[in-house]
């Protein structure tokens, strides 16, 4: 099916959604970018955000409804996670059955007619473009930021430093009972000596078949989760 790669992006985004939230702690949900500044949001208003304008997407412009309250009825990191992966999950299911002509079909986008595949492109864009705004704050609270496409500074570097890919969990399964039980992550190694930039550096290379790795030590500097 030409648009099941929509689907499968779909069902890997959300989960990279509950992954990046499990990283904050429920006294982070207040916080701004700017503690005097009410134009950014605070962590607890993206995932506000995230939630309802998934489910006005959703039912508004693709006609899925999962039937249920988009926001949790205690508003605390876990029953956010809880509540975006039941409703995400229910909308995978609702969009596996749909059919070509229905991603090709145009409908009401704001102001605007656009296919549906148009506008689910655009709904996966703007959730990654809000989780990359709290991958963010979690830099900017300090903590450690696992895997969420490649490679971060805390799981060793960049690619051309042969740094791995590690996710906080496996799966939502996984990270759920994690989560539940004061959290389980998987441990990371830390940031290696090498800057965190494609620049290149006195012995380092931009030669894919010619790189070498950094000094054998991880700087501790980074709390883990």
């Amino acid at each position: 099916m030409p648009y099941d790669f929509l689907v499968d992006t779909y069902e890997t985004e959300r989960v990279k959604v509950v992954s990046v939230w499990s990283g904050f702690r429920d006294a982070d949900l207040p916080v701004r970018p700017h503690p005097r500044d009410p134009r950014g949001r605070s962590v607890h208003e993206q995932m506000v955000h995230q939630c309802v304008s998934e489910d006005l997407w959703f039912r508004g412009m693709l006609g899925i409804d999962v039937g249920a309250p988009p926001l949790p009825r205690q508003e605390t990191r876990l029953e956010f996670m809880k509540r975006y992966a039941e409703d995400s999950a229910k909308r995978v299911i609702a969009l596996r059955e749909k059919r070509d002509p229905w991603w090709e079909d145009d409908t009401t986008f704001f102001d605007v007619r656009r296919s549906r595949a148009w506008i689910m492109t655009r709904r996966l864009n703007h959730t990654s473009h809000h989780r990359g705004q709290l991958m963010a704050m979690l830099r900017m609270l300090g903590y450690a930021v696992h895997s969420n496409y490649g490679p971060t500074a805390d799981t060793g570097g960049l690619m051309q430093d042969h740094a791995p890919t590690i996710y906080a969990y496996s799966s939502l399964e996984a990270l759920f009972a994690g989560e539940a039980a004061a959290g389980a992550k998987a441990a990371l190694p830390g940031a290696s000596d090498w800057p965190v930039t494609e620049r290149p550096a006195p012995g380092r290379t931009d030669n894919h078949d010619e790189q070498v790795r950094p000094p054998d030590h991880r700087s501790q500097r980074a709390r883990s989760l």
